[in-house]
């Protein structure tokens, strides 16, 4: 009973995933989808739009400023007294007063202040740039994990189901050997259990299968319902760079975890030359003119509008920041030291990681040349035993184990190739050329 309940289970399953509309999509497809239909991908573009426009923003300190100001105002009466307040009189005021101003101002210098402020936004620009290559290279990885892990499952499945049907045709010969006396109830018992425990780890292999493709699906912005299939032809001749450790560990330096870190320090001296420019004095040049009226200067007051212009350079300067700006600067000085050492840490960790990834690279390939010969003795194996059984000098369960033994074996080769294909990823992720 237990058993036509999974296989129902199975059956249901089976027909869901066939349901499913499939496409196969190589893994330099699924890069592309991820490019433009990442929502991680698209938050990193704007944050480079964004950083654009902070450089134009910028550069709208060298424009000269235009200011207006438009003024009315209600005056009214004066009274005026003696120095003691005595013999006071009532003044008649103009009751309308209005002033209208127009200003522009031009900045001539600012000690370097406005260039290292654009300079500043070109260096968030660059961070920008490469925190979207440093984000992107992590998602083609996660990505490139999860396109291996669905060829891994696909073949996990692959290998559960012919174990499933092999099992079931053992199964059906015990019973058969049961009736004729010829083997023991226990033993179809053991081989039943066997059997709805690859049912089992195959309906979990299924599950595994959908929400990694669920997980595919969504971040590639494709349609619901979609079943990814991995290119198994690309994923076999997939080209590897036959390339020694120290070209690797040379490549480290285009990463763009690097590239952040040398833009940061250039942030960081950057960061003084604002400081500095607070040293230095500001000059501008500015025009005028001024309408305003009544005139209350005069006595009486003259109900007239009066308008003048002047022109002139001004200069200020910040004199506190002589002696504010040097513990700034020393601030800034730390700072960059503190940049520079993250630097130093980060190129030797990434000379580690190259390391690791290298040896382990090298581990797989030895482990593929062991599994060929795995497989070659297991070919050699199962055609053995064919001849021993045809002959009547082995039973069909060695004959069911040799066939078993292959496929376990076949099966692994291609895992193996995965595994190279996986460490060879790694490399090209850490040094940023994924």
């Amino acid at each position: 009973m237990t058993r036509r309940i999974v296989s129902s289970s199975l059956f249901i399953l089976f027909s869901l995933c066939s349901s499913a509309q499939e496409r196969v999509l190589t893994l330099s497809e699924i890069f592309r989808l991820a490019d433009e239909n990442s929502k991680s991908i698209r938050l990193h573009q704007l944050a480079i739009e964004e950083a654009e426009q902070g450089i134009k923003v910028a550069r709208n300190a060298y424009l000269p400023s235009l200011s207006l100001k438009a003024e009315a105002s209600y005056i009214g009466d004066g009274y005026m007294t003696d120095r003691d307040f005595s013999n006071g009189i009532h003044a008649e005021m103009p009751h309308f007063g209005n002033s209208f101003v127009v200003k522009a101002q031009q900045v001539i210098y600012a000690g370097g202040g406005i260039k290292s402020s654009i300079e500043q936004n070109k260096l968030q620009k660059q961070i920008s740039e490469q925190t979207y290559l440093d984000n992107r290279q992590n998602l083609r990885f996660l990505l490139a994990g999860y396109y291996l892990d669905l060829f891994q499952l696909r073949n996990q499945e692959l290998v559960y189901q012919k174990n499933i049907e092999q099992t079931r045709l053992l199964v059906k010969d015990m019973q058969a050997a049961y009736r004729q006396g010829t083997a023991l109830k226990s033993d179809i018992t053991r081989y039943e259990l066997q059997l709805q425990n690859l049912e089992l780890k195959q309906t979990s292999t299924i599950n595994k299968l959908n929400v990694l493709n669920h997980e595919l699906v969504t971040t590639l912005g494709l349609e619901e319902g979609i079943r990814i299939v991995p290119d198994t032809a690309y994923l076999q001749h997939q080209l590897i760079e036959e390339r020694d450790e120290k070209s690797w560990s040379e490549g480290i330096q285009e990463a763009p975890i690097m590239k952040l870190a040398d833009i940061q320090i250039a942030l960081g001296k950057n960061q003084k030359n604002l400081i500095k420019a607070e040293r230095r004095p500001h000059i501008s040049f500015s025009i005028t003119n001024e309408l305003s009226g009544p005139i209350l200067i005069e006595v009486p007051p003259l109900n007239n509008n009066f308008t003048y212009w002047f022109m002139g350079v001004g200069v200020s300067y910040n004199i506190d920041a002589l002696f504010k700006g040097k513990r700034k600067l020393k601030q800034a000085d730390i700072t960059l030291m503190k940049l520079q050492e993250k630097r130093k840490l980060a190129e030797e960790e990434l000379e580690n990681n190259v390391h690791e990834a290298y040896v382990n690279l090298q581990e797989a390939y030895i482990r593929l040349r062991t599994q060929k010969k795995s497989v070659q003795l297991a070919h050699e194996n199962f055609n053995i035993v064919r001849q021993r059984y045809v002959n009547g000098l082995a039973l069909i369960t060695d004959m069911l184990d040799a066939s078993n033994t292959q496929l376990d074996m076949e099966l692994q080769l291609a895992n193996y190739q995965v595994g190279i294909l996986y460490q060879y990823f790694l490399l090209k992720k850490i040094v940023g050329t994924l």
